[in-house]
């Protein structure tokens, strides 16, 4: 174990900064940031409230709505059957959702009436790992395919299990012929209904044995159960000119009782330490602790860029939404792979891993350095501030060694 390698005053510096301009100044309610490096959690930053309304301060323990930083986990549950010889990432999604066989892609015409072309090739599962499936959101709202995801409440649970959202989905043609480019997309839920399919088992129970147990992380899950509730944070959304407004109480709202559809793309809770645990295991290259989730190979292969002739975002991005920023990143099997920090224009090492949440909520795994960030926060939607950006500054400027 090295030493931790960070100036103590420049660490501070960096919850001064989260406390003037976003404590301070009402933005977010509260943050909770963390900063693991060569073996140590050296640096942990709880800022403001849980819950604004019942003055409840940010604790270590608090549990987050994490969103999409639910993908990775997801993304690496998959890729642990894949180890098993279950599938290999070239199979069509048809051999294990023969639904998904007949999928074409959108030509012109409106919900209920559309005309559509044969897709070049079938979905294979490395397409939905990365995210060049052709399948989109709803909240995109820039086209008459992502009309119909909302027309049919795809995304918002209108379905009562993962196959029956399955099932909506097939009917749904694709944004573009697989493969061709990249959108961000309900791809990761699909992979949690084949885990699903391939396991024989519900996506909450294999994410329980395979993954959160192994890895110590007690407090993650697809909902809250009443023991943990007092801890669970309060969810806000921005509305220009004013505090955040709240859109999920911690004591009502829809985290408190358990799913019948299990998002593998964005369903899960969990704590710093939890998902400091998940991203310890990514650093020491599949395992921690002794247990082993991956092997080093498998994760190299979800680390590598997976889009089109090795192409960034920014040259294959179908739509303009993410977790991550486009120019000088790439994306692998379940996370942003970046690639060029010059291009990017941040700080940061290439082979870095990353993703965000809906809720602001961000990580990024930099295996160069040995080190890993976790920042938790909860305001939506996460492009309303630049912070993530910031506190790479931030964390990259506070390295001493």
């Amino acid at each position: 174990m090295g030493t931790f390698g960070f100036s103590t005053e420049k660490l501070k510096n960096i919850e001064s900064y989260l406390q003037e301009k976003y404590i301070d100044t009402n933005r977010y309610v509260g943050t909770l940031t963390g900063i693991y490096r060569n073996g140590q959690l050296g640096f942990i930053s709880t800022l403001g409230l849980m819950d604004r309304e019942s003055r409840k301060p940010i604790e270590r323990d608090t549990i987050f709505r994490i969103y999409s930083m639910t993908k990775p986990i997801t993304s690496v549950a998959l890729m642990s059957l894949y180890e098993k010889g279950l599938f290999q990432l070239d199979d069509p999604v048809s051999e294990y959702i023969p639904a998904f066989k007949d999928l074409n892609v959108y030509a012109e015409g409106i919900f209920g009436n559309y005309k559509t072309t044969y897709p070049d090739r079938e979905i294979t599962i490395r397409d939905l790992l990365s995210h060049q499936s052709g399948l989109t959101y709803g909240f995109m709202e820039r086209s008459n395919v992502d009309a119909a995801y909302r027309e049919l409440g795809i995304e918002k649970e209108s379905q009562q299990n993962l196959q029956e959202f399955v099932k909506v989905l097939s009917t749904i043609p694709l944004e573009f012929s697989p493969g061709t480019a990249w959108n961000y997309s309900v791809s990761t839920d699909v992979c949690g209904y084949l885990i699903e399919v391939i396991s024989g088992k519900t996506l909450d129970m294999f994410l329980e044995e395979e993954i959160f147990q192994p890895l110590g992380m007690s407090d993650t899950g697809f909902y809250v159960p009443s023991s943990k509730t007092r801890r669970l944070s309060s969810n806000y959304e921005y509305k220009e000119g004013q505090e955040p407004i709240l859109v999920d109480d911690a004591n009502t709202g829809s985290y408190i009782n358990p799913p019948t559809l299990f998002s593998g793309g964005g369903g899960l809770v969990s704590t710093l330490d939890d998902y400091m645990a998940f991203c310890k295991m990514v650093l020491g290259r599949g395992s921690l602790e002794g247990h082993r989730i991956l092997s080093r190979k498998t994760l190299d292969l979800m680390s590598s860029n997976h889009l089109t002739n090795g192409k960034d975002l920014r040259s294959c991005a179908y739509g303009r939404w993410s977790e991550t920023s486009y120019t000088g990143v790439g994306f692998g099997l379940g996370f942003s792979v970046l690639l060029d920090p010059a291009a990017s224009q941040v700080s940061g090492s290439k082979g870095e891993l990353a993703w965000g949440g809906a809720a602001s909520t961000a990580f990024w795994i930099d295996p160069l350095e040995d080190m890993a960030v976790v920042f938790l926060t909860q305001l939506l939607p996460s492009s309303t501030y630049n912070v993530r950006r910031e506190l790479r500054s931030l964390v990259y400027s506070a390295l001493s060694d």
